[in-house]
Formats: C-alpha cells, structure tokens, sequence
C-alpha cells in the first residue's frame, strides 16, 4: 500500500554534531585519514542546500530500506511528530559517478516513504 504523502518535513538549520563522527566513520571505510580530514573540513564549512529525495536516491544508487528497518521507523516516527531532522551529509564522488552519503541514509529514507518529491536540506561537497 502506498504511503501518503506528507507535507513539512521540519529540518534543523544545521547538522546535529553528533552525525559528524558518524560520516567520519563511515569514509574512514572508503578513504585514507588525510582524504576523511579534508572531507570533514569540508562538511563542517558548507552551506545547507536542499534536493528532492528521488534524485539523491538516484545519485547515490542506493538501495530504499523499508519501514522494517529500526532506523528507518524511529525517523519514520521523528516526521510524524513533527520533529525535526538532521541535515543530510553527501559528498560527490565522480570517480565513481555517483553521491556518497557519508550520513542521513536512515533519514533520507524515511522521507522517501512519505514523498518522493519533498526537499531535503543536506551539505553536499
């Protein structure tokens, strides 16, 4: 059954700090320490952009978890109390044509379910 969309999806106007070390976590996996440093940098100094859901999807070529995963729920239910999210943290990757996200895949999800199309503030470097 499909979901209904929704709308105000509320955003933090910045990243919560503790999604940090978890992006720095995650591409210590697929980069060299100096490489995660000055991604880090990065992220810490970008501005918040937005992009719909459906094209962050497609350019990172993920998978859509479902609403059985615990994460997913948990954020699931963070929307439907009107709380609001984390910013999304995504680096460009061209040597592999694609967008990494470092963290927020778990939120980036959740939000699919509702509405495809919603805007979604992230960083993006």
């Amino acid at each position: 059954m499909a979901q209904a969309k929704l709308t105000g999806i509320k955003w933090l106007s910045e990243v919560a700090e503790h999604n940090y070390p978890a992006a720095e976590s995650y591409l210590g996996l697929l980069f060299s320490d100096d490489r995660v440093a000055e991604i880090m940098a990065a992220f810490r100094s970008a501005a918040i952009v937005q992009f719909k859901a459906k094209d962050i999807f497609r350019a990172s070529r993920l998978s859509l978890l479902g609403v059985s995963n615990s994460h997913v729920e948990k954020d699931r239910n963070r929307i439907l109390e009107g709380k609001s999210l984390s910013p999304l943290l995504l680096l460009r990757d061209p040597q592999n044509g694609k967008v990494v996200v470092a963290d927020g895949y778990h939120r980036l999800c959740a939000v699919y379910g509702f509405d495809e199309d919603v805007l979604i503030k992230c960083k993006i470097v």
